[in-house]
């Protein structure tokens, strides 16, 4: 510690920034300065206490040197040096703030301004001012006279509105929502531009590619000739580094605040990231609507520093939040019976919607996108869009690669091993969008198939995250590669980047993984080690356009919601004519049974469950030859479980009918090797063994069975014994296990 402030080092701004529009910290244009006070911070009581009653801070509890008392009495002293040079240059009213920075040597100063050139000079005099009182010396009047002769400059570059703007922030989901609340208008008729990470778009021409999800962006947008309605997407960076792109909005909508991007520009931690995010609702005109998730404490908090109406929306039609909203005189959107439902303090519900019947939502299986459903309806119809619009554009708007690219787009590819796989395309940038990625792959994965990821993230994720993304990867998904974005290394090097992610997988028990530089590559691969019915998912952000070419070349072809939808079905195990099939085997009369399972097969050509019913209405109706046709097509047709080993028993069972014996026995063989713990399996085992005049082997099988697998206090006693004597009974090379 420097007891000397002479020796210290001296007092330095890191950085003067002019902020344009509404910031973090005025609803105004504003400027920041950011103090490196080290030496105050190590310097002595006596001295900085000194210093404070100089600067007219009275009597303060100075604080012991490298302290936070320190560091809040620095910020205080600071506010009075931007306070003293001002009105020295003849500003005698100027809003002033200040705050301590991450580090304790750290602090923020900010304060309003209306002419830039003088702002920017007040900006720089804070430094001189405070280095000078450490020596003793007065350097206000020298400051104030640079600060009145600095030039005017331009004014703000900031944007008022004369048409309906809607602004759009969070950590995930924001250029979703963004780009279905631009579809809803269009749809609507309205000529709309908005602006993302992709550019700005005017109507849907994209006009400026590039990210615009700052103040260049809203400039693009709310220029664009005939435009009606605005949409802006806004992203903290913008905020922090240059304010509001606008001086208001009509409508704000914050989908979720999240650890992302944290230990840059003085953020860090997902509280601070909070109060960035909420920029946008103070921003709101009172007479508009702040849009605001319910499910998330942070979000819903931004309600009380908004002067506009909250309508909030959850996916939880019980939330507190809903009720506190309808209290307050806002309004409510949230999935009731299924449905997108408007509620508000008359107590009617207006279902708008099925959730199904929204494509974005994956026929309801990915939850984040129906949140981001739920606020871009809620904004749509709090921008004054007709309620038949809106209807319209959710039914409209497809996840795909023209509409929604990088977010959740799905192709039905060929697999490298055989049958077709589903490709999912995904942004997937933090912890939380790996997991609404690997929600969908579960949910899109038939039955007893495997889900391939390409786990890659940008090099501005702090290690934590790194490794959190490593470890979701490692106990969601069944096979990873590491797949890199080379050009969003952004200061690590990928040995650096991989490492971290290695660490999470080695957490979830993963002990090794390829690795492939770049996306595409990391693509290729999982594709050629996928089965029919794999579910590939790649986190894609630098190689999108290339990805989707590839796709292409391939034969893939991307996924309309009729497609999404079957396979949704078929995840659960089920077919999409489950209802029908429900209906055929309520009938109890069997030749109508047959011609219903017909007109069914007719409408299902090749299609192997349908084969397996089919077959069935014939084994029921004591037609075995037909049925063993229709489970041999079945099974040669791929058909999977839990349907498959059903078929083999009922093909099995129609040759013993048969006086098929032996091939009977030798599928329930096969069949007893893969599901040993089967007492049903066991016991048609039996049945095929005693027609083929195999009574003691048939005998054995049932032993066995219950010796393993029942439960009954009588059989756990003897379970010995019935177990050896099911060994004498069958023939050595077939005695059971523990025999």
């Amino acid at each position: 510690m420097t007891s000397d402030p002479r020796l210290a080092p001296a007092v330095t701004a890191t950085e003067v920034r002019v902020l344009e529009g509404p910031n973090l910290y005025f609803p105004k244009p504003a400027v920041k300065v950011t103090l490196d006070l080290r030496a105050y911070l190590e310097a002595d009581r006596e001295t900085v206490a000194r210093i404070a009653r100089s600067a007219g801070l009275g009597s303060v509890q100075a604080g012991a040197p490298c302290t936070e008392q320190r560091q809040r009495v620095l910020a205080r002293l600071a506010e009075r040096a931007v306070r003293q040079v001002s009105r020295a240059s003849g500003t005698s009213r100027l809003g002033i703030r200040s705050r301590p920075g991450g580090d304790l040597s750290v602090v923020v100063v900010s304060f309003v301004w209306r002419r830039r050139g003088p702002a920017q000079a007040l900006g720089e005099s804070v430094a001189p001012v405070l280095a000078a009182w450490l020596e003793d010396r007065d350097v206000i009047e020298e400051q104030a006279a640079v600060v009145r002769a600095a030039p005017e400059g331009p004014p703000p570059r900031i944007v008022s509105p004369r048409i309906p703007v809607a602004s759009v922030t969070g950590t995930n989901g924001k250029t979703s929502t963004t780009r279905l609340l631009a579809h809803i208008a269009m749809t609507s008729g309205k000529h709309t531009a908005w602006s993302s990470t992709d550019g700005v778009v005017d109507h849907g021409t994209m006009i400026e590619p590039g990210d615009y999800s700052g103040p260049a962006g809203a400039r693009g947008v709310l220029g664009a000739p005939g435009v009606e309605i605005g949409i802006l997407e806004t992203a903290r960076g913008g905020m922090l580094l240059k304010g509001l792109g606008v001086s208001h909005n009509d409508v704000s909508v914050v989908t979720n605040v999240t650890a992302d991007h944290l230990g840059l520009q003085g953020v860090d931690t997902v509280d601070q990231l909070a109060e960035v995010k909420a920029i946008i609702t103070r921003a709101t005109r009172p007479g508009g609507w702040t849009v605001l998730n319910g499910d998330d404490p942070r979000v819903w908090a931004m309600r009380t520093g908004s002067p506009a109406k909250p309508w909030v929306f959850s996916l939880d039609a019980n939330s507190p939040a809903i009720r506190e909203a309808l209290g307050l005189g806002g309004r409510a959107i949230t999935v009731l019976d299924d449905h997108v439902t408007v509620l508000t303090g008359s107590g009617v519900p207006d279902r708008l919607v099925s959730v199904v019947d929204v494509p974005m939502t994956i026929s309801g299986l990915s939850r984040h996108n129906v949140a981001n459903v739920l606020a871009a309806t809620a904004a749509a119809l709090a921008l004054g869009i007709h309620r038949e619009s809106v209807i319209e554009g959710l039914r409209t708007f497809r996840p795909d690669a023209a509409l929604n690219p990088g977010r959740m787009n799905t192709y039905t590819v060929p697999a490298g091993l055989g049958g077709t796989c589903t490709v999912i395309v995904d942004l997937a940038h933090n912890e939380a969008g790996l997991e609404a990625l690997m929600d969908v792959a579960e949910g899109l994965r038939e039955p007893g198939s495997r889900i391939h990821l390409g786990l890659g993230a940008g090099g501005d994720r702090t290690d934590e995250i790194l490794e959190n993304l490593g470890e979701i990867a490692g106990h969601r998904a069944d096979h990873v590669v590491a797949a890199h974005k080379e050009h969003y290394l952004r200061g690590r090097t990928m040995e650096d980047l991989e490492a971290h992610l290695r660490v999470g997988l080695q957490r979830a028990g993963v002990a090794d993984v390829a690795s492939f530089p770049t996306e595409m590559d990391g693509l290729r691969a999982l594709v050629a080690e996928a089965h029919g019915g794999d579910v590939v998912a790649i986190m894609c952000h630098s190689e999108r356009e290339a990805i989707y070419a590839w796709l292409a070349e391939v034969g893939g072809v991307a996924d309309s919601p009729p497609d999404i939808r079957r396979k949704v079905i078929a995840a659960r195990g089920e077919h999409e004519a489950e209802d029908a099939i429900a209906e055929l085997w309520v009938d109890e009369d069997a030749q109508r049974r047959i011609q219903t399972a017909a007109t069914l097969s007719a409408a299902y050509p090749g299609d192997a469950r349908i084969a397996y019913e089919y077959g069935g209405t014939f084994d029921s109706a004591g037609q075995p030859e037909r049925a063993v046709e229709l489970y041999r097509q079945a099974l040669g047709g791929g058909l999977r479980e839990p349907f498959r080993h059903r078929a083999v028993i009922q093909l099995a069972s129609s040759l013993r009918n048969l006086g098929q014996h032996e091939e009977a026995v030798e599928l329930l063989d096969e069949l007893a090797v893969e599901r040993p713990e089967s007492i049903g399996v066991a016991g048609f085992r039996a049945l095929a063994l005693q027609s083929a005049g195999r009574a003691d082997e048939a005998v054995a099988t049932l032993l066995a069975a219950v010796a393993q697998g029942s439960l009954d206090e009588d059989v756990m006693r003897y379970r010995r014994s019935l177990t050896a004597y099911a060994a004498d009974l069958a023939p050595t090379h077939l005695a059971p296990k523990g025999s």
